[in-house]
């Protein structure tokens, strides 16, 4: 017999709420961590998005917060605004019927209307590191009463070059509280952090491939570059989902379908990383809120959705690595729901495509219209690597050195210059190579043809506080 979320010792106010939203069972990351947080264990839960991972240390939270004492209980730490309201979004859900306040901080927004809200309340905060450490230093966000801890989507937090900023909040906070940590991989660093702040933490494995796999129909579709777009109003015209998110590639490349989808008359909206904070944060309202049907996204923008009602993911652009297009697909096909997932594949990514196979041990059938196929087995899965690499592109392309006016003495970091240019320039992280941060320089090796990109969008760009110069290093 299946567990109930009664089952696993949560309040009637909690029950309650989850029954408002037709939550029915609970996933397999939530019937193990929440007894083991109930109980007043350390938890490491290593599990992706769509698992159910919010709701994992989410609902334990409401059960510990005392909503007549006004202090701080509870920090939810995120490497990204869009995870930051996501999270909020569910814990104000969870909390519906308890009178806990739940309040968002995060950069990009000001920081005196988020410092008004934690004057007037605050039982947990959820924040991401940076506006977190920036409301601490203003003595804005007090944390001697926080009693619960959760770092989610740790490993991002690493990539991002977080790490460091993480470790000062943990050294802000009681010894005494309990800590809850969520990453997809475990990188050596995340371990070594864990080792440092958690006790004796109970370890759950929530293997993400095989949820998604059995709960989302795949397929692939050949197509021409140049007949991508209109394959995609067929697609969703023959599909008709209920919501669908469409994964592209770059910012350009978003901007551009979204009025291509407008204009042939589909109720669409695009989310990037390039918008303002406002705007991306009314575009998930609206797609959360069902308003709209069809969302075209980057991967950075679309970290952290979480949104139960997506019935299709589809990739326009083929994923940059096997572990994305999992972390892609995993959108959709929800705890106790299907979802379908199609990917548009150019002659040229069929080895791209053949990679994503191997890592999820199953071959993908070719999209028809109104046809449903089965998946079937590939014969052999290789052993998981924590973050399986394919090309972005092709092997042979060249690559230019570039330096860069600023090294450890300007505080510059390895993440700070990989996160300056995928975020500025819009490429994947695997095409930033080679990078070696020296004392006043520091070089990076990018793609040939983006080169001269590179260099006018980081040029005069500020990062850490010092003004970017770069230029190519000039053969010898």
């Amino acid at each position: 017999m299946a567990m109930s979320f009664a089952d696993l010792g949560l309040s009637e106010s909690t029950l309650q709420a989850l029954a408002d939203v037709g939550y029915e069972s609970p996933s397999p990351i939530q019937e193990q961590a929440i007894p083991s947080l109930l109980a007043g264990s350390d938890v490491i839960g290593q599990a992706q998005t769509g698992t159910g991972k919010t709701a994992a240390f989410g609902l334990p939270i409401m059960e510990y917060i005392d909503s007549s004492d006004p202090e701080v209980q509870a920090l939810v730490l995120t490497p990204t605004r869009e995870l930051c309201i996501q999270v909020t979004q569910a814990l104000r859900t969870y909390g519906a019927h308890t009178g806990i306040d739940v309040v968002a901080v995060f950069g990009g927004a000001p920081i005196r209307s988020q410092q008004a809200q934690l004057r007037a309340g605050g039982h947990v905060v959820v924040g991401t590191v940076g506006r977190v450490l920036d409301l601490i230093s203003r003595h804005s966000l007090v944390l001697h009463a926080c009693r619960f801890l959760v770092l989610d989507e740790a490993d991002e937090m690493l990539d991002l070059g977080f790490l460091e900023d993480v470790e000062k909040i943990l050294s802000l906070t009681p010894s005494s509280r309990q800590t809850a940590l969520f990453s997809a991989t475990m990188p050596p660093p995340i371990r070594k952090l864990a080792d440092r702040y958690m006790y004796d933490p109970v370890i759950i494995q929530v293997e993400a491939a095989t949820l998604t796999i059995d709960t989302v129909a795949q397929f692939q579709l050949p197509v021409d570059a140049k007949d991508k777009a209109d394959k995609l109003v067929e697609v969703l015209r023959s599909e008709a989902p209920e919501q669908a998110i469409v994964f592209v590639r770059t910012k350009i490349r978003c901007d551009q379908l979204y009025r291509t989808l407008r204009d042939r008359g589909m109720n669409v909206r695009a989310l990037h990383g390039d918008m303002s904070q406002g705007s991306r944060d009314g575009v998930m309202l609206a797609f959360k809120g069902g308003r709209v049907p069809i969302l075209v996204a980057t991967d950075v923008a679309a970290r952290g959705l979480d949104i139960s009602t997506v019935t299709h993911v589809i990739n326009y652009d083929v994923p940059t690595s096997p572990d994305t297009y999992v972390h892609r697909i995993g959108r959709t096909g929800r705890v106790g729901r299907s979802g379908r997932a199609i990917t548009f594949v150019e002659s040229r990514q069929k080895r791209e495509l053949e990679a994503i196979e191997r890592h999820i041990g199953t071959a993908i059938a070719t999209w028809e219209k109104g046809v449903i196929a089965a998946p079937t087995p590939v014969k052999e899965r290789p052993r998981r690597h924590s973050k399986p690499q394919i090309s972005r592109r092709d092997e042979q392309e060249p690559y230019v050195k570039l330096v860069l006016g600023g090294g450890r003495a300007s505080g510059l970091r390895v993440a700070d210059i990989v996160s300056a240019v995928t975020s500025s320039a819009d490429l994947d992280g695997e095409a930033v190579r080679d990078v070696l941060v020296l004392d006043r320089f520091s070089f990076l090796s990018v793609p040939a043809g983006e080169a001269d990109r590179v260099i006018d969008l980081l040029n005069g760009r500020e990062v850490r506080g010092r003004t970017l110069s770069m230029q190519r290093v000039e053969a010898s």
